[in-house]
């Protein structure tokens, strides 16, 4: 029986309106205990922001929209559908792939759509393995989305069971580009199912093949966009929230916890006090380290995922070239890994995500003109001593003439540079090592070894977000607000 708060727990303070903190401040209503929400932003969202330039609406935080049920499922604990608060548009194609050699492949959801396209890309015989791979991952996510993704953890004896041994007959804790390499030959296809590993911070060739169940999400279950931007996301499940009776608190930064024994019994900011009888962190590791003033001890130290800049850009026009995801990939694939993973030096032939997400949504932007997103991983602060402030605007210049002499965007003067985010800037939003990806998936970083929601089992403070279980990605930070709610579940 998976462990709950001790003692009372009606009055809940979540620190932190991201998606997690408002998953948590849902389900928390909606088991009826009062809940107050205290943010440092004006805005609802954390890293799920957005950024007004120039009649320009910027998305700051993640692009990819996938498993919109965990929304429904979060609203719903309130009595609300997500109908009710939010139009989301499912993305045909859901990424479009474009390969070093000058080859492209549209990335579709339907199975039918897909073997098609395989075929006429790669072979028959590559279509066949696209369709047991597609089986498979779905058989894997089946096993995993109740007992190792959406579960707590109080030791990884709580593993034991045939669902583990379920996973490890099918290969889940083999390497991720061994499993996928299993199905499809074709190594342009094999990226396709296995680049997501990066954004948990692994290379495919070192990432469980758990996590096979990415791909699941992007390439099977479909992949969305909300109208009006990402940052609609936040947004709803906010009004949401404050409708159900969820109290919020915006512009203030809480900067200390009042503790009596061994529990919480107030946080604080510089001007209030709120009492209460438990306490959500949904801040980050880095915060809610120092909220706790240290965590419980690991024997390894967290190792951070690589970190991401982003340009966002104004575009006159756009290509045919690109759809609303476009996954650009460079020659090199397995060195471009270990360049910025252990070398901790910027990619020498990029792979690139760049969304245009004006071609669904053309109210992003002024009459004529598109908004782009281009994101480059690159390494974490941990991993390199780079001078962002002088690299910074020089490597952005960089990856812009790539996807220009990758025919993605038409010329360096049809683009006008509105931002740019470096981990400098993910640091000075409290992102622990500058990455916004958080603790890498590492296997030791991974289920029941990662830090977990309960940091102390006789406290009666509880963690949400990506830093803890289940991880990284819009799925699991909600579902990480729903684990902390049931952690101080009312008897």
């Amino acid at each position: 029986m998976v462990h709950v708060v001790e003692g009372r727990t009606d009055s809940v303070v979540v620190v932190g309106a991201g998606l997690a903190g408002l998953s948590a401040a849902l389900h928390l209503r909606g088991d009826g205990h009062e809940v107050t929400v205290v943010d440092k932003g004006e805005e609802p969202g954390g890293l799920a922001g957005r950024l007004d330039l120039a009649g320009h609406h910027l998305d700051t935080g993640p692009t990819v929209l996938t498993m919109p049920e965990l929304l429904d499922e979060a609203l719903g604990a309130v009595g609300e559908t997500l109908a009710d608060r939010l139009e989301l548009l499912p993305l045909h194609p859901a990424y479009r792939a474009a390969f070093a050699d000058g080859s492209a492949l549209d990335v579709h959801t339907d199975q039918a759509a897909m073997e098609q396209a395989v075929a006429e890309f790669a072979g028959g015989a590559e279509a066949d393995g696209y369709r047991r791979l597609r089986a498979w991952l779905t058989n894997l996510y089946q096993v995993q989305r109740d007992r190792f993704i959406g579960a707590n953890f109080d030791s990884p004896l709580d593993l034991a069971g045939r669902d583990l041994v379920a996973l490890a007959a099918m290969g889940g804790f083999g390497r991720l580009d061994t499993a996928v390499g299993r199905y499809l030959r074709d190594p342009r296809l094999r990226r396709v199912f296995t680049f997501q590993s990066l954004y948990a911070g692994v290379a495919p060739g070192d990432a469980l093949a758990a996590y096979a169940v990415i791909a699941y999400m992007d390439t099977v279950a479909g992949v969305w966009f909300p109208r009006g931007g990402m940052h609609a996301v936040p947004t709803a499940l906010a009004a949401a929230a404050e409708d159900a009776g969820v109290r919020f608190v915006r512009g203030a930064e809480v900067v200390a916890l009042e503790r009596s024994g061994d529990r919480v019994s107030a946080v604080r900011t510089d001007t209030d006090r709120f009492p209460c009888d438990a306490v959500v962190l949904a801040t980050g590791p880095a915060q809610s380290t120092r909220l706790l003033r240290g965590g419980p001890r690991r024997p390894v130290a967290l190792r951070w995922s690589p970190s991401a800049v982003v340009v966002h850009l104004s575009a006159d026009r756009v290509t045919d070239e690109v759809a609303h995801h476009t996954i650009s990939f460079g020659g090199a694939w397995e060195t471009t890994f270990d360049e910025i993973i252990g070398q901790g030096r910027l990619m020498s032939d990029p792979s690139l995500l760049l969304t245009t997400p004006t071609l669904t949504d053309p109210d992003l932007a002024p009459a004529g003109k598109h908004t782009q997103f281009l994101l480059a991983p690159c390494p974490n602060l941990d991993a390199a001593a780079i001078d962002w402030d002088a690299v910074g605007p020089r490597y952005a210049d960089e990856i812009v003439e790539e996807v220009v002499r990758r025919k993605l965007v038409g010329s360096t003067a049809d683009v006008t540079r509105l931002a740019l985010v470096t981990p400098d800037d993910w640091a000075r939003a409290g992102q622990a090592a500058g990455t916004p990806f958080s603790a890498a998936h590492t296997f030791a970083q991974t289920g029941p070894f990662r830090p977990r929601n309960l940091p102390f089992r006789h406290g009666n403070v509880v963690l949400a977000g990506s830093g803890t279980t289940p991880g990284v990605g819009i799925p699991p930070v909600l579902i990480s607000g729903r684990l902390a709610a049931q952690r101080l579940r009312r008897a």
